[in-house]
């Protein structure tokens, strides 16, 4: 059994991925050739978003987003401290410090309520988290930040495809940040991400930023990085958009059914809730059980793949102990970090197999 099934949604997508990657091998423009505006062209329209910026991973997204806002050393950036490590590492890398607060017990996602007390003058943006595939409290989020005149990045890595409230993911605030590493909703076949932004100057910021701050050939108006996403990752990213849409929706049902399943676990396992006004595209299925290594065990003898997101959180990362705000400052996030586990998840996941999950899951909780 497959955790995430890659090969299978290849052989659904062979010929429009072929296809695309051959035309990048026929013209041999393999750093922003066309197939770069083009997919920023159609992330635009399915976004909403006014401007795309691909780049060369999701990280390098949130340093770029970062950047042009110019967050620079001795800046406090507010974010959870429940993520993958990228979204803290980004902010450290600038010589800023992150400032974490706790998450939601049931979305897992930044909890709105300790957000204001956290910000400073120094403060100069907030990035929640769309863990799992769900949008965060988003309204709320960007009405602190405009109360205080700080910026709201999106760090949307988990949850590309997904909408709150109507409008897309990665449009739901001054900047959204995205990643198209191979697991995630949209992937590509390496690394690959994009900013969107509907602010002009910024877009044209990011874009400097990504070829070394350059304004013009040769010209560097600005400090920058090398941070394109290469002409065949763009490609591959385009053959699979054939597709997206169905798997969005296979994804939102699949999870459904996940949810309706498992709605009554033994034990006080639980799954991630969604909240009424929005979905999850499920990055990951996640659960919340008791004695997790134990029900790893005895799922890998039934032959189920799972895996963690996350096991540690970052302020308890040896790299990031500095930024701690001490003993349980975070009650949540340590608490999920000791229980959380992820299930197989993909567009392409049948009934049958999610069935064997499910009773292999509750045979291991009892």
């Amino acid at each position: 059994m497959q955790f995430i099934d890659l090969k299978k949604q290849y052989q659904a997508l062979r010929d429009p991925i072929n296809t695309r990657i051959q035309n990048v091998l026929d013209h041999g423009q393999y750093i922003m050739g066309p197939e770069v505006k083009e997919l920023e062209a159609a992330l635009c329209a399915y976004t909403g978003a006014k401007h795309c910026v691909t780049v060369a991973s999701g990280t390098e997204a949130l340093l770029i987003a970062l950047m042009a806002l110019g967050v620079k050393a001795g800046d406090e950036v507010i974010t959870t401290s429940f993520t993958f490590v990228a979204t803290a590492e980004v902010i450290v890398l600038l010589g800023a410090v992150p400032v974490f607060v706790d998450v939601e017990p049931d979305t897992c996602n930044i909890k709105v309520s300790e957000i204001e007390a956290k910000i400073t003058p120094r403060t100069k943006a907030i990035i929640p988290v769309s863990l799992y595939g769900q949008c965060g409290d988003m309204d709320e989020v960007n009405a602190i930040a405009d109360k205080h005149g700080i910026a709201v990045i999106e760090d949307a890595a988990q949850s590309f495809g997904a909408t709150y409230k109507g409008k897309k993911s990665c449009n739901l605030s001054k900047i959204g940040c995205t990643s198209f590493f191979p697991s995630k909703p949209l992937g590509c076949y390496g690394d690959g991400g994009a900013l969107f932004t509907n602010d002009d100057e910024l877009a044209q910021a990011m874009r400097e930023i990504r070829v070394h701050g350059q304004s013009a050939r040769y010209y560097h108006s600005r400090i920058g990085v090398g941070g394109r996403m290469d002409t065949l990752q763009c490609a591959v990213v385009l053959g699979k958009l054939e597709r997206f849409e169905w798997e969005v929706e296979q994804r939102i049902k699949i999870g459904a059914r996940y949810q309706q399943l498992l709605a009554d676990l033994p034990g006080g396992a639980r799954t991630v809730t969604v909240r009424p006004d929005r979905d999850s595209v499920w990055a990951q299925f996640t659960v919340m059980v008791p004695n997790r290594e134990a029900v790893i065990a005895r799922l890998k003898e039934a032959g189920i793949p799972t895996a963690i997101h996350y096991p540690r959180p970052i302020h308890a990362q040896p790299a990031y102990a500095e930024f701690a705000a001490g003993e349980g400052a975070t009650p949540v996030s340590d608490t999920l970090a000791a229980t959380v586990m992820s299930l197989p998840m993909h567009p392409d996941l049948d009934e049958a197999t999610q069935d064997q999950i499910v009773a292999a899951l509750r045979a291991a909780l009892n």
